[in-house]
């Protein structure tokens, strides 16, 4: 399997199929006289940031805690969970029990409920 290319920025769906947001980041833990094993794929705007320069990923962070968001950490799931990669990468948890929709969570509560006719 090609990391990179399978996983990487793939669609993330919980084991009902509700959708979780992208695979920001994999999380490789090296291990000394072993080879390298696949420990995490993780979720998160500070994720996605941080590909891009770790300065943003603290800048997006320190915004996130100013605007109330509960989860400004990114999400890590463990590989063990990681049900099927094709498409969309399957994993055996459930998205409501997870910090993974906080984001959407905050916008419904403090956008979308105030849209008139939005209820």
């Amino acid at each position: 399997m090609n990391l990179i290319r399978d996983v990487l920025d793939n669609q993330l769906v919980d084991r009902n199929q509700r959708k979780m947001g992208k695979v920001d980041g994999i999380i490789i833990e090296l291990r000394d006289g072993e080879p390298p094993r696949l420990a995490y794929i993780e979720i998160g705007m500070t994720t996605l940031a941080r590909r891009i320069h770790p300065r943003l990923a603290n800048w997006v962070g320190i915004i996130a805690e100013n605007w109330g968001a509960k989860q400004s950490q990114p999400l890590r799931i463990p590989w063990l969970k990681v049900r099927d990669v094709g498409i969309d990468v399957d994993v055996d948890i459930e998205a409501e029990e997870t910090p993974a929709l906080a984001y959407e969570k905050w916008l419904r509560e403090h956008i979308i409920k105030k849209i008139p006719g939005a209820q």
